[in-house]
Order: structure tokens, then C-alpha cells, then sequence
């Protein structure tokens, strides 16, 4: 006979005091910049309400007082994420390091209506049906509920509930809970206050950046550059008074539990950006942006900061840039066929560059985003959208290349006007005539990108004007369009291989 042994504990409960707690929330993101979808930051009905798809993660910290027994007992916190990582989960003693956890789990078995009818096979339960202003009850003992619930009335008979308004459970059953629960089985020294230390990594958070730029062609090229972080937060609870962090750079999850060395952090140069704003500074291989003032981060909320105050009269250049020819580029071996990138056709791009350097009013890590431009309308005083694009994660000292569209007044034609080739020593020509005309009431000077892609060796011969080489299958003119004008281009290419 087989014997069953019962060993019971005793376990008291921890009890949380009246003292402040303080929360601390890492968001890493791994969101392409401006193409987040609108819907996971504004949430629709029947779509996962804790954002099982928001691309980023987040670290999050409580320390707070907890009232804990002597010996064995039990601690319990509700307010924490639904999307935790259990495996990140750590507790920590601040004031008694002696305190061991010997066990900790994550409950997350939810009431719902589901959850409750299974529990409830067998039982007896009240089930309410609206008719009209009348409301019929029938009580009886769950069977089933596919297709329906099945209910054994007290007579023995059985019937099949298809539309009902209401059931009426006797009490909640053991082992479901409202909240998802971090609980801890603790073995104390002593009994008393001890400030806790609770840790975890949790899914359904994100941060991106977004920035405006307002355009200035009055006297020169100048933009004011302002800078905002959106951050999501579904990840099924909230944040009051966090103290907040953002981690820009790519960051491997490999092993998810990352130490950072103390020494390390002693060493990092930090960049004020604005008192009650964002502090940045080097953090390993990334950049950390810490806001100086706690925030609230409420659940299934989607909440702007600001980055850095306006960067104002940051010095601009517009380039109007004709290239058709970067659609091919150059991937080894030779290209000999002659209607082969010979009527490539395209727009004339408008772009912006600038410095971000300290002499530009600058000079601070950008986090990747989006950066939306607009332009003042003399006329009215207001401000118009005139193009936007994606920028990565810009180091300082670097340069900034914004693509806002096309020129409309500006257009560009290019052909082939000569193809030679001679297989047997391994030489081929091509001749191009580029036309640009310029129908605007100011001079414009376009810079004309061509791609050298039919072999590895080149030369460019009798070209109608200087040019720069950019890289070794790319090269670049200046044109200088006069108003109501046009400039033509021509130039050979001898291809050897």
C-alpha cells in the first residue's frame, strides 16, 4: 500500500507599509523609426490589450518597505506587469541582505468568464435569461460548455443554454486571481520593516523618437530642430512617478539579466540637455537618456517628452540632387549589354543636410526617428508640411541628410548617346548626355550622382565639366543652372576589365 504523506508549513504573510515607493523604468526599443502602427498605440477593441506586438522591452524596479515575519512567509505584489519575463524576476533585501528568497513564481491564471466555467464543470451554478423585461433563472449543475451550457437541472433532466445574460457563481474558486502576481516564499532573520528591491524584465513597452524641423530660407538655409519621445506602455501596469530611462542603440537579448560594471559607469561622460529634461550619456556601446523628473507612465497610455529643447538657426544646405543611374549598382563582374541601364529615368530629389556639431547649435547623440519638416508661409503666418524621413542613431560631429522630395520646377533627362564595345581586349565605351532645365526665377545648382556599374576598372573621358569621385563606382557634378535656363552634361566612360 502506497502511503501518502502531508507535510504542511505554516507561512505568514508580508504586508506592505505606508512609506513611498519608488519605481525605476529602463525602455529598450527595438521599432524601426516611423513605422510603429497606429493601432498599438491606439488600441482597438478586441486586440490584445497588453500589446503583445509592441517592439521594445523594458527593465523595471520597485524599492519599497515591506513588513516581513521571521522565519518563513509569504510576499505577494499585484502591481506588476502582465508581460513578464519570470525568468528576469529578482528580490532583493536593501536593508537585510541575510533574507533569502527560496522560491518565487509568477501567477497569471486570470478570472474570466472561461476560466470560471471550467472551474466550475460540475458545480452548480445560477444562469440568468432576459426576456423582454423578464428575467428567468435556472439553476443547476455545469456539465458543458461547447456549443452552449450544458446544465443538469435538480429533476435530472439536462438542458442546453444557448443565449443567456448572466451567470451567478456561488464564490471564486481557488487558484484564480484579478492580477497578475509576483509571489515570493522568504526566510527572514528577524521580523520588521526592510526596504525591498524587486527587479524585472517585461515585454509590451517601447520609445521612438520624433523630431520637427522648421525651415528658413529668408537668409540662407536654417532649421529650428526640436526633438520629442513617444513611448508606449501596454504592458499591464502602470508607472506612477518613475524615475525614467531610455537606452538608444541596437541591444542584443541573448542573455536578457545585463551587470553593468560600476567602475564603468564612474567614467561616462554626461551631457546636460536641459534642467527638468533628459540627461544623456555613454552607456557601454549606447547612448542613456535619463529623464531628471519622475513621470507617470499609465497603463495602455501612449506618452510624448521632450528630448532636448529647440536647437534654433542650426546653419542647412538644400541640395537638389539628379540620379537615376544609383537604381544599378555595382556587384562584381562585367555588364555588357547596352540597353542595360542605358534609359534610366528619375525626379530631381530635395534634400537637406546639416551639421550636428556643437558649432551648429548641436552636437548631441540623436536616437533614431523621424523627422517631420515643415516651412512658414509668409502670407498667412502659418506652417506647412513639406516632406519628412528617417533618420538612425546619429553620433555627434556627424552629418544629417534629410530627403523631402521632389523638385517640381527643376527636371532632369539623361541618355546614351554612344555604346562601343571590343570583346577581344576587353574594353567597352559608353558616352551620356545629361540635360537639366531649371523654370524657377532663381539660379540652382544640382548635383548629378552617377552610378559606374558595368565594370571594375574605369576611366572618365572628355567630360564636359569637372567632377568629384565619391567612391570607386560613383561620381558626382556640380551643375550650375541658370533661371528659366539650361545646362547640359557630357561625358564618356572607358570600362576595362
Amino acid at each position: 500500500m502506497r502511503q501518502l504523506i502531508l507535510i504542511s508549513v505554516i507561512v505568514g504573510a508580508c504586508s506592505m507599509t505606508n512609506a513611498e515607493s519608488e519605481n525605476s523604468v529602463t525602455i529598450y526599443s527595438r521599432a524601426q523609426p516611423g513605422a510603429v502602427p497606429a493601432e498599438l498605440y491606439r488600441p482597438v477593441a478586441g486586440r490584445n490589450r497588453y500589446g503583445g506586438q509592441i517592439p521594445g522591452f523594458a527593465m523595471v524596479r520597485h524599492e519599497r518597505d515591506y513588513t516581513i515575519d521571521k522565519g518563513l512567509s509569504q510576499l505577494r505584489v499585484t502591481d506588476v506587469a502582465a508581460l513578464i519575463d519570470p525568468t528576469t524576476v529578482a528580490f532583493q533585501s536593501l536593508s537585510d541582505p541575510s533574507t533569502r528568497v527560496l522560491e518565487q513564481s509568477f501567477e497569471y491564471d486570470l478570472v474570466g468568464n472561461d476560466k470560471l466555467l471550467e472551474r466550475y464543470l460540475g458545480e452548480t451554478i445560477v444562469v440568468e435569461q432576459t426576456r423582454g423585461d423578464q428575467v428567468d433563472t435556472v439553476e443547476g449543475r455545469l456539465l458543458g460548455t461547447g456549443g452552449g451550457l450544458i446544465i443538469q437541472l435538480a429533476d435530472g433532466s439536462i438542458q442546453t443554454l444557448n443565449h443567456y445574460s448572466a451567470i451567478r457563481f456561488p464564490q471564486l474558486p481557488g487558484g484564480l486571481i484579478t492580477k497578475p502576481t509576483l509571489v515570493w516564499l522568504l526566510n527572514s532573520r528577524a521580523s520588521g520593516e526592510q526596504r525591498t528591491r524587486i527587479s524585472y524584465q517585461t515585454d509590451g513597452m517601447t520609445w521612438w523618437a520624433d523630431y520637427n524641423a522648421v525651415l528658413d530660407e529668408s537668409d540662407g538655409c536654417r532649421v529650428d530642430l526640436s526633438a520629442w519621445v513617444s513611448i508606449i506602455n501596454q504592458s499591464g501596469t502602470g508607472y506612477p512617478k518613475a524615475k525614467l530611462k531610455l537606452i538608444a542603440g541596437d541591444v542584443h537579448r541573448a542573455q536578457p539579466n545585463i551587470k553593468h560594471d560600476r567602475r564603468m559607469v564612474a567614467r561616462m561622460e554626461i551631457a546636460e540637455m536641459d534642467a527638468g529634461g533628459f540627461s544623456e550619456k555613454e552607456f557601454f556601446e549606447y547612448h542613456l537618456y535619463t529623464l531628471s523628473r519622475p513621470t507617470d507612465l499609465p497603463d495602455r497610455s501612449t506618452k510624448q517628452l521632450e528630448l532636448f529643447p529647440t536647437a534654433q538657426n542650426v546653419r542647412c544646405d538644400k541640395e537638389l540632387v539628379f540620379a537615376p543611374s544609383r537604381q544599378i549598382r555595382y556587384y562584381g563582374g562585367t555588364s555588357l549589354d547596352q540597353n542595360y541601364g542605358r534609359s534610366l529615368q528619375s525626379d530631381i530629389g530635395v534634400f537637406l543636410r546639416f551639421k550636428n556639431e556643437k558649432d551648429n547649435k548641436l552636437g548631441v547623440p540623436l536616437p533614431a526617428g523621424r523627422v517631420r519638416v515643415s516651412q512658414l508661409d509668409d502670407d498667412d503666418g502659418s506652417l506647412e508640411f513639406i516632406g519628412e524621413d528617417i533618420i538612425d542613431h546619429t553620433p555627434k560631429d556627424e552629418t544629417i541628410l534629410i530627403e523631402l522630395g521632389n523638385a517640381f520646377d527643376v527636371v532632369g533627362e539623361r541618355r546614351q548617346t554612344d555604346f562601343r564595345i571590343d570583346t577581344r581586349t576587353r574594353q567597352l565605351w559608353e558616352s551620356f548626355e545629361v540635360k537639366l532645365r531649371n523654370h524657377k526665377s532663381e539660379d540652382v545648382t544640382v548635383a548629378v550622382i552617377e552610378s559606374l556599374f558595368r565594370a571594375a576598372n574605369w576611366e572618365i573621358q572628355s567630360p564636359s565639366q569637372s567632377f568629384t569621385k565619391l567612391d570607386a563606382h560613383t561620381i558626382r557634378f556640380d551643375a550650375d543652372i541658370p533661371k528659366d535656363g539650361e545646362t547640359t552634361i557630357t561625358f564618356t566612360v572607358h570600362y576595362t576589365w
